[in-house]
């Protein structure tokens, strides 16, 4: 096949990692910053240009959009799709799974649990907001933020309605959820391919950290995921129509708790942790899907 794998750096693990499995497997293989792609744009000739060249005879194509670049790299898939590309990843479940709000509405309607969050257009009403996710200790989190930035442990009500109108001041939109204190600043992250979980790992934050992303100095272990949790990761990810996914989780009494679905989840920190080669499946789904 000739497969495109959509990213800004080569070098990056991630990327590299494709790119060897796809090589490993018999497959051409290009990487491809779609940021400098040029759409055009006619009726039933849809074409992309890059670097001076048409992208011609496209067999299949991983992207690795990263969440400030999503409305142009979704612009790029959909092109590919309308040029009957697979796509590892559909340009609709991207715009769903990187909508924070959006996708946990989704996900709720399709009986995932979730922490209680509230989402308000910058209400002066926070004390409500507070006690409508169970009161302090809770997490307030910026709708735009990524690996764990924009997220602020509010451990006194004061606290959360000071940070609240603060937010609300800058004009931030903030969405206002549970804090599960048996979670212990761990969570679990769940890599799904093609409806099936192929690894997974428990991401423990660095002491007096309660966020656990390993991009604040967090660890991950391999760990062995329970059914219910196994169930939790392959309902969330089909609900919002992703073909590979991290789904990450609390271990709460109430059960598995989906935080987030990342549909561009990071290859080194499950591969370290847990001995798999991930992105030979990742491969492996393309070559199934597009024969």
């Amino acid at each position: 096949m000739r497969i495109v794998i959509l990213s800004r750096n080569p070098k990056l693990y991630s990327t590299r990692r494709l790119v060897e499995a796809a090589e490993k497997r018999g497959h051409d293989v290009m990487v491809v910053d779609h940021l400098k792609c040029n759409i055009e744009i006619e009726k039933k000739a849809p074409k992309i240009f890059y670097k001076g060249e048409y992208l011609e005879n496209i067999d299949a194509i991983i992207p690795r959009i990263g969440a400030s670049v999503t409305f142009y790299g979704t612009a790029v898939i959909r092109q590919f799709e309308m040029m009957k590309v697979f796509s590892a990843v559909s340009s609709q479940a991207l715009v769903k799974s990187r909508d924070k709000l959006s996708s946990l509405q989704i996900l709720a309607r399709a009986g995932v649990g979730l922490p209680k969050t509230v989402f308000t257009n910058y209400t002066k009403d926070v004390e409500h907001v507070v006690e409508s996710v169970g009161g302090a200790p809770l997490i307030l989190k910026l709708l735009e933020g990524t690996q764990g930035l924009g997220v602020v442990l509010a451990e006194t009500k004061n606290a959360a309605t000071s940070v609240l109108e603060a937010f609300n001041g800058l004009g931030a939109r903030v969405i206002a959820q549970e804090f599960i204190k048996e979670a212990g600043g761990a969570d679990i992250r769940a890599f799904v391919v093609d409806g099936k979980v192929i690894g997974a790992m428990k991401r423990q934050g660095k002491e007096g950290e309660f966020r656990s992303n390993l991009h604040r100095g967090g660890n991950a272990t391999v760990i062995e995921l329970t059914d219910e949790e196994e169930k939790t990761a392959l309902k969330a990810t089909k609900a919002l129509g992703l073909g590979v996914a991290g789904v990450d989780m609390l271990q709460s009494s109430k059960g598995p708790l989906v935080l987030e679905v990342n549909s561009s989840p990071g290859l080194e920190g499950i591969e370290i942790a847990t001995g798999k080669n991930i992105a030979k499946e990742i491969i492996r789904y393309l070559e199934i899907h597009v024969e």
